[in-house]
């Protein structure tokens, strides 16, 4: 007999910053940022009580300090999040082996069949949330439903030390009222697009033709498509192949002069391949990333047919890809590279998308 799957979503709340206060009492209740205070600093990791200033990760700590002047900065310690990180994941271990993380403070888990036979989802993540906060002294929130897409938009739904559940009877009318911002994969610039194409919720995306999303985005306007229709067949993956390898350095000083960006692009590159190396990285995409010092940002990317590891392959297309950026107006705050598509993945999804996939949509009581 075919079993619908029970996916949960779990992501910790405010994580590297809420780490810090479990271990620093002084700071519990203060509004903190995990990161750099200096000129040039970038916070990466906020508090709630910093978030109700609107601080927020990626801001640049001068405006963060300007919203909040009470702001404190603590240095990161990333060994430590990666410990706690692995803490949690043997919490998740107890109750699943498929387990996919997204980074050290989320993962998806599958619990269709799981070690304890728990029949309810919902049951797992409330246990799996009150061994979080009984054993690490941390806070979690989680999504439950029957796809990763859901999943993901429900652990977001109640945050802080949220739980959600979007049972398949809802999910049409859930999806219906969602905001199109709040679909997963849709950023600020497509959401503007979106707007202009009078597309602002998912009842005006599932309105919507197939090939009229394909026109305006591309390959993602199938995923949006079946996102409007609470549809995603994606597995949980267990073991997640690397997709991508990059690094970027914030500019000592904005710059616009083009023999500087080009020595700056130099030592990005040269840091790229120094980790393509260590990890035994190969791809055939290169992407070039450009922040602006109104903190706007491009990218712009080329695939070639020869893999991408040494200096001598990606420094030059790092520099034709700089040289198709404006910059006249605007100084450059900041240089990122990053080398994706393996061709292991490429093959593999032209695979995939040569078979049909249907994804049935009938399900048990008590499925969630």
């Amino acid at each position: 007999m075919h079993t619908e799957r029970k996916i949960i979503h779990i992501d910790m709340d405010a994580f590297y910053a809420s780490v810090e206060q479990r271990d620093h009492p002084e700071l519990r209740g203060k509004p903190i940022a995990v990161g750099h205070a200096e000129k040039r600093g970038v916070v990466a990791a906020a508090s709630y009580e910093a978030r109700k200033f609107g601080v927020r990760s990626a801001m640049s700590s001068q405006k963060a300090k300007k919203l909040c002047p009470q702001l404190i900065f603590v240095e990161g310690r990333m060994e430590v999040y990666k410990s706690v990180s692995a803490q949690i994941h043997e919490i998740f271990h107890d109750y699943t082996d498929l387990i996919e993380p997204i980074s050290l403070d989320e993962a998806f888990l599958d619990v269709t069949e799981n070690k304890k036979g728990i029949p309810l989802a919902v049951d797992i993540a409330k246990e799996i949330k009150l061994r979080i906060r009984q054993e690490l002294h941390l806070v979690a929130s989680a999504g439950v439903s029957y796809n990763k897409f859901l999943a993901k938009i429900a652990s977001d739904y109640r945050k802080p030390d949220g739980l959600c559940t979007i049972h398949p009877d809802q999910a049409d009318e859930f999806i219906r009222r969602l905001p199109i911002e709040s679909f997963w994969g849709v950023g600020p610039i497509t959401a503007k697009k979106m707007h202009t194409l009078g597309i602002y919720n998912g009842e005006t995306l599932r309105k919507c033709s197939l090939e009229m999303l394909q026109r305006q985005f591309g390959k993602n306007g199938l995923i949006y498509f079946n996102f409007a229709r609470g549809m995603d067949d994606r597995p949980v993956e267990a073991v997640r192949i690397r997709k991508s390898i990059g690094c970027e350095h914030t500019l000592e000083k904005d710059l616009s002069a083009e023999m500087s960006l080009i020595i700056e692009l130099y030592h990005v590159a040269r840091e790229l391949t120094d980790r393509l190396k260590a990890k035994d990285f190969k791809g055939n995409t290169l992407t070039l990333k450009v922040k602006f010092d109104d903190f706007s940002q491009i990218t712009r990317s080329v695939s070639v047919e020869r893999p991408l590891q040494r200096l001598d392959d990606i420094l030059p297309l790092a520099k034709r890809l700089l040289k198709g950026v404006d910059y006249s107006l605007h100084p450059i705050r900041l240089l990122g590279l990053s080398v994706s598509n393996p061709k292991e993945e490429h093959e593999l999804a032209n695979a995939a998308s040569s078979t049909p996939i249907q994804l049935k949509l009938e399900f048990k009581e008590n499925y969630i």
